[in-house]
């Protein structure tokens, strides 16, 4: 049990370090005669790509797919699918200094604690590099989406505090941030430079919205859709919390509150974001995942060294001031990922 692997029917797993020659993935389980080229997921990839946002990191990465096998003539086999994504632009000898000591914030105590070993350069599998492979293979799961036209919308609710107050689904790609809201995106770039300017780093909310979904998916009673997605989405490295539908605000409901009113024309309301008894019901499904702040800041730190010995510690380099906008294709990647695998196992029942 690596926890490398995602999913029963159609599976992925994912490889390579931050500063290894190569990320990619594997998917196992695809359908074939799926119309496939790297153009379709490069799409996806250039949403990730690092070194794009002002306020985000200088490195640089054309992240460009290349699909080693599983697509014939431009269709998928039905065969395994080998992604390569190729990594060009790296400054390993950043991270010499961080060699003996544990960051703050990120992954290096525990998997020392876990393996005895761990790659200090950019932070091995736990870096956000490894997410370019999950958005790739995302790419791939929105092939079969498409055939039942589930549509998988994500965007940025709040960012550093400043949140969105309406959702504008044709202003999304047309900001920095990928706010759902055009009038919030000046308020977080006033945000973000300051932040920057005093060496820290934001959080943020990201909501992804499902639309078309057919009722009928999810596996009670420990496969409930709503508790895959809740596990797919919280297997992103900077994500927190999660929540489905009316989420926490649930709890400050009463039950004539909390209840969708079920009428002819179908819900009057979506507190239960789309899923019922962990099975689709039709609506569009709602998730929103809490993104931690960068744990990477310039800002002084106090850690300890391998030795146990406490350090200063503040972080130079190449860092996103925050994990949005570039985890928003991630958190939509990772719910692809899940519809997928969960219209293929309803197609097994059917």
């Amino acid at each position: 049990m690596s926890g490398n692997t995602f999913g029963r029917i159609f599976r992925v797993t994912t490889w390579g370090e931050s500063h290894g020659p190569a990320v990619g993935a594997v998917i196992d389980g695809c359908p074939p005669r799926l119309a496939l080229s790297p153009a379709d997921i490069d799409r996806e990839l250039a949403r990730r790509r690092p070194g794009v946002q002002a306020h985000a990191t200088s490195r640089r990465e054309a992240d460009k797919v290349e699909i080693l096998s599983g697509v014939f003539e431009g269709l998928t086999t039905g065969t395994p699918i080998s992604l390569l994504i190729y990594n060009k632009d790296v400054r390993s000898q950043d991270y010499e200094a961080f060699k003996n000591l544990y960051r703050p914030g990120h992954g290096d105590i525990t998997y020392q604690a876990k393996y005895g070993i761990r790659d200090y350069k950019g932070g091995g599998r736990a870096s956000a590099r490894e997410t370019a492979a999950r958005v790739a293979a995302g790419a791939v799961a929105q092939k079969i989406l498409d055939r039942e036209s589930i549509q998988v919308l994500a965007y940025t609710l709040e960012l550093g505090g400043v949140k969105a107050q309406r959702l504008v689904e044709a202003a999304i790609w047309d900001n920095p941030y990928f706010c759902a809201d055009p009038d919030a995106v000046e308020a977080m770039s006033r945000r973000i430079a300051e932040v920057k300017s005093q060496g820290d780093s934001l959080g943020g909310v990201v909501e992804v919205r499902v639309k078309n979904c057919p009722a009928g998916l999810g596996e009670p009673v420990f496969d409930k859709l709503d508790a895959a997605l809740a596990h797919a989405v919280m297997s992103v490295g900077a994500v927190k919390g999660v929540e489905i539908g009316a989420g926490f605000a649930a709890a400050r409901m009463l039950g004539s509150e909390n209840n969708d009113t079920i009428l002819p024309s179908g819900f009057a309301s979506n507190n239960a974001g789309g899923i019922l008894a962990g099975i689709s019901n039709g609506d569009d499904i709602i998730i929103r995942a809490a993104v931690k702040p960068i744990p990477s800041i310039a800002r002084e730190q106090q850690t300890v060294d391998t030795q146990g010995r406490p350090r200063p510690l503040s972080i130079k380099g190449r860092h996103d001031i925050s994990a949005i906008p570039r985890i928003v294709p991630v958190l939509a990647a990772m719910v692809r990922l899940t519809l997928a695998d969960f219209l293929l196992r309803q197609r097994a029942i059917a």
